[in-house]
């Protein structure tokens, strides 16, 4: 059962707070919410599984992305993926709680996961958040259609088709000039060694279609943001929501826990 008693680490705990408000005195009954969802929620993340912290839009069509992150880190063993829409939250009408209970699990979870696909909303923020210490070192980022601007638009199948979806959704030339521009896309790629096909660019271009949305445009600050990842090898780009699955792939597998035993 929960109690509102202050933990053990509550020292440590109340420290992350204040990184989270600032030197704000709090209420006695916001102190025992904190106490509760600590109680509820630090215990899974300091449990023998290895935790990850899945960041980005809790609105649909978006949601749907982290659930295929959240699914596909589920088939792990050892692994407890989770959401922070999905936690119950601290109840407050004067305090930011959301600061509190995002500073909190991010402290303890052993991996940070941003999905990107948008430049607005709550995730940008969160970007602000994860790219310096204490969190840089445990997150890896997920941004769809992100390629960084100094290179080639096929050096890789991921560039390709970011390619083939911009010139699919051109508006300026008819759908003759746009399959023209996707045969040399697709010619250049192939003498260049990368591995996509035709059907890849069709498949692509069918499912940004079927989610109606064009490929994202990211500010500048956000695709140097993705670079920093990119450079310490903890950047994994995207389209297809497949693509999103192998992905995945790329994150760190759950690490065993020393027993007391050992």
């Amino acid at each position: 059962m929960e109690t509102s008693t202050p933990p053990p680490d509550a020292t440590e705990i109340m420290a992350l707070v204040r990184h989270a408000l600032g030197d704000i005195e709090l209420e006695p009954a916001e102190k025992r919410d904190i106490w509760s969802f600590v109680q509820r929620e630090l215990p899974y993340l300091r449990s023998q599984r290895t935790s990850y912290f899945i960041l980005g839009s809790y609105r649909d069509p978006y949601l749907r992305r982290l659930r295929i992150v959240q699914h596909e880190l589920t088939k792990r063993v050892g692994a407890y993926p989770f959401i922070l829409g999905d936690l119950d939250e601290i109840s407050t009408d004067r305090l930011p709680m959301f600061d509190v209970m995002f500073t909190l699990l991010a402290a303890y979870t052993d991996h940070i996961v941003g999905v990107y696909e948008k430049e607005s909303g709550g995730e940008a923020p969160e970007l602000g958040e994860i790219d310096d210490a204490p969190y840089f070192a445990k997150t890896h980022v997920l941004p769809r259609d992100y390629t960084w601007f100094a290179e080639s638009n096929i050096a890789s199948r991921t560039h390709v088709l970011d390619a083939a979806l911009r010139i699919h959704f051109r508006n300026d030339i008819d759908d003759h000039e746009k399959q023209d521009e996707l045969d040399a896309l697709l010619t250049r790629a192939q003498e260049a060694g990368v591995s996509v096909t035709e059907q890849e660019i069709e498949d692509a271009i069918g499912e940004r279609e079927d989610d109606g949305m064009e490929p994202t445009t990211y500010s500048w600050v956000h695709t140097n943001k993705f670079r920093l990842f990119e450079l310490h090898d903890r950047c994994y780009p995207w389209t297809t929501e497949n693509d999103l699955r192998a992905a995945v792939e790329n994150l760190p597998s759950p690490t065993p826990r020393p027993t007391w035993e050992e």
